[in-house]
């Protein structure tokens, strides 16, 4: 099971988080952790270690011996880190971070952290159409990009249905026809005092 997704930049700050267990302690303390153990790390070295120190923040696996694993990719500034159990593939987390990548470089076209900062809930909306309760639901880009589509388009009509000072009627929308916003309305006028 996935516990965790986690975007940080390189000096450490949260760009994205997501916890699908419970937490003992602060979130802070245990973004601090991880980054803490992945950034003293040299880069020849696997993208995936236990952490059975992480037991203080998740609470200990229950009766095994097995222990919490991060799993982490460095693109450019920033750190994607999966916070795993035993029972997930390194490998599979691994292409799995790449799926998230390549989902959020659809979508914003070659993703920075400004992207991140900016429209957290779209990134937010890109996790939530691959991972749910920590579980994987989609890795085919093409769906996921889809879905991420049409649920903007949404976003973006019920908006302008909604919004009596959009600036455009969308297609067979609710505005389309004769009906006029107001702000459309104030325009003609101003027009027309111009042109007098």
């Amino acid at each position: 099971m996935i516990h965790a997704v986690l975007i940080f930049n390189t000096s450490g700050i949260p760009r994205l988080t997501k916890f699908y267990t419970p937490l003992h302690q602060s979130s802070q303390t245990l973004i601090q952790k991880i980054f803490s153990l992945i950034s003293i790390r040299p880069a020849g070295l696997c993208n995936f270690l236990d952490a059975p120190e992480l037991e203080a923040f998740l609470g200990p696996k229950d009766g095994s011996d097995e222990r919490w694993r991060v799993v982490y990719r460095n693109y450019a500034t920033l750190y994607f880190v999966f916070v795993v159990d035993g029972a997930e593939s390194e490998l599979g987390i691994l292409d799995l971070i790449q799926v998230f990548v390549e989902g959020l470089d659809r979508h914003f076209e070659n993703v920075c952290e400004l992207d991140l900062v900016f429209h957290f809930d779209e990134a937010h909306h890109i996790l939530a159409e691959i991972i749910q309760g920590g579980l994987v639901l989609e890795t085919n880009g093409d769906e996921i990009s889809n879905s991420v589509k049409l649920a903007s388009k949404a976003r973006r009509n019920s908006f302008a249905s909604a919004n009596p000072l959009s600036l455009g009627s969308g297609a067979g929308g609710p505005r389309s026809g004769s009906l006029q916003t107001p702000l459309g309305w104030l325009t003609d006028r101003l027009a027309g005092v111009a042109t007098r």
